[in-house]
């Protein structure tokens, strides 16, 4: 890796720019509790590993070098988010009593997990971002690629637990109003079917996580 503080300093400025992974994390600990935000960011950052091994192993260039490839990652990633828009919207139909019941912490982690997988941005991040920062002359570059890529994830890692909080800490004074409770599931809906729109809108060029 060359200049390591260009790197860490750049990285912490695009991870701190609000992007759908913060948007998505943030909505889900204001919908169902600090604990499902934390867990969503956990899934999350699980998924920026597997990004980062498909990234040192040449996958992920070829994702996005392919039309089929990358239409396939985009689309599955929106129909994704989409399925969990009508998800959140089918439960609150269903549920008489305004309150949320807590969700299971392994299906929350399992929903942000598969988010940050199907999200084609990532893809594109990685590979417009981190080859600048390799030193070819060094070698081993696959190496270089999952140390950067480790230390984006845990910059990343901080950054989604902070959104957590914050988003928990929000949800849970909202959640105190009768009016907000009746209407923050359609809410979270809303924010997840807009996401997913804009992930199949995703198109070739450098993203934020």
């Amino acid at each position: 890796m060359t200049h390591p503080l260009p790197f860490l300093l750049a990285a912490t400025a695009l991870i701190a720019i609000p992007g759908p992974n913060h948007l998505y994390i943030a909505a889900r600990a204001a919908a169902d509790g600090r604990r499902a935000g934390l867990a969503s960011a956990m899934g999350v950052e699980t998924g920026t590993l597997v990004h980062v091994a498909a990234a040192a192993a040449g996958l992920s260039a070829l994702v996005a070098a392919s039309a089929a490839a990358f239409g396939a990652l985009r689309y599955a990633g929106a129909a994704y988010l989409i399925y969990l828009a009508i998800r959140t919207w089918r439960d609150s139909a269903d549920r008489d009593d305004p309150v949320p019941a807590p969700k299971p912490l392994g299906r929350v982690y399992l929903d942000g997990l598969l988010v940050n997988l199907f999200n084609p941005k990532v893809v594109l991040f990685f590979l417009a971002f981190l080859p600048q920062f390799v030193d070819q002359e060094a070698g081993a570059v696959p190496a270089q690629i999952v140390v950067m890529g480790l230390v984006t994830g845990l910059i990343g890692l901080v950054s989604d637990v902070l959104y957590a909080v914050a988003g928990g800490a929000i949800g849970s004074r909202l959640r105190a109003r009768p009016l907000f409770r009746r209407r923050q599931r359609y809410a979270t809906g809303a924010i997840y079917l807009g996401l997913g729109a804009a992930t199949a809108l995703t198109g070739p060029g450098p993203r934020r996580l």
